[in-house]
């Protein structure tokens, strides 16, 4: 299956996508760290990366029209102006890639789309902008005349919408906001995934139903006992139980919380469990992602991940050395 990815960054979902069966016609990434990170790879000939042709330039340059009979395009749309962490300008931020997604898309035409971001696009704030970016992107051949306003444009499309007009190129669209650690991720994630299909394919599909859940990892350490005796951990050895989940433990034995069938979250323990022990200065031979990177520290509102719980969503920027929820937090 063919694909474009858009924004592409240091080549995550570009990874999942390959390794999901897709085969890459390009990659387009402005950010020069970015290409530098996947040209590294690509150089080391590793698995899906060595395929991969890379771009390094602005999507607002390029026009796609040429790049038909694609299967998919994709892209995490830049999160900064939609970020908890950012200043919050949704669409009047220059960084906002939500127009230009959507011109690729009428380019195009692949037969779907998939979309990823920050769970802050979901804030009430940015909710009458986000209606629009879904009602823009399930039309995207219906362009917004220069100078427009986007609440007019917005109008505009909802009136198409709710006729049930058909334009040059229409989506079903759908969107959900999922948590990595549902599915078996060992990092509390959560993040807007955004999907479309071509409506003339008359496809039916949904969102997976989560394959883990917090109430079956509560259960196995504090209920059955099985996560400790998984690792091998004595009672005596075993952390008090955190505060904030004795009522849902009293729920669960009570039967008034049932949780599902899935399997528990996967903790840090469960996945750093086969790695050796470093010392400061140290690296592990046998997996250079692996050593000890000096000066990271937990800091006052910024503590690190719990050993026996899924970890704190992990973060990247370019602040010095990373710490705070990056680093582990161990039991005392």
């Amino acid at each position: 299956m063919r694909s474009i990815e858009l924004f592409t960054g240091a080549g995550g979902l570009a990874l999942g996508l390959s390794q999901a069966g897709f085969d890459h016609d390009f990659l387009l990434e402005r950010n020069h760290d970015a290409c530098e990170t996947l040209r590294l790879n690509k150089s080391r000939r590793l698995a899906h990366f060595r395929d991969w042709s890379i771009i390094e330039g602005d999507v607002q340059e390029y026009q796609f029209s040429g790049a038909r009979d694609i299967d998919l395009l994709a892209g995490g749309v830049p999160c900064q102006p939609f970020s908890l962490g950012g200043k919050h300008r949704g669409h009047e931020d220059g960084r906002d890639m939500f127009p230009e997604f959507t011109r690729v898309l009428a380019e195009t035409r692949p037969k779907a789309f998939v979309i990823e971001n920050v769970k802050g696009l979901l804030r009430q704030s940015f909710a009458d902008y986000f209606e629009y970016v879904i009602l823009r992107l399930s039309h995207p051949a219906i362009t917004k005349r220069e100078g427009q306003p986007w609440r007019d444009h917005r109008a505009e499309l909802e009136c198409l919408h709710t006729a049930g007009c058909d334009t040059p190129v229409d989506y079903n669209v759908v969107y959900q906001c999922l948590n990595a650690a549902d599915f078996g991720v060992p990092q509390r994630r959560e993040r807007v995934f955004v999907v479309g299909f071509r409506s003339d394919l008359k496809v039916q599909w949904s969102f997976p139903a989560p394959t883990h859940s917090s109430e079956s990892l509560i259960r196995s350490q504090w209920i059955s006992g099985e996560y400790w005796e998984q690792h091998c951990i004595a009672k005596r050895n075993r952390p008090e139980v955190d505060a904030r989940i004795k009522t849902r433990i009293e729920r669960l034995r009570a039967g008034s919380l049932f949780g599902t069938d899935a399997a528990p979250w996967v903790t840090v323990r469960d996945a750093i469990s086969g790695l050796s022990v470093l010392r400061p200065g140290e690296m592990d031979p046998s997996d250079p992602n692996h050593f000890i990177n000096p000066g990271a520290r937990s800091y006052a509102g910024h503590t690190g991940s719990p050993l026996d719980d899924a970890a704190k969503t992990l973060k990247a920027g370019d602040h010095g050395v990373p710490g705070g929820e990056n680093t582990l937090a161990l039991p005392n």
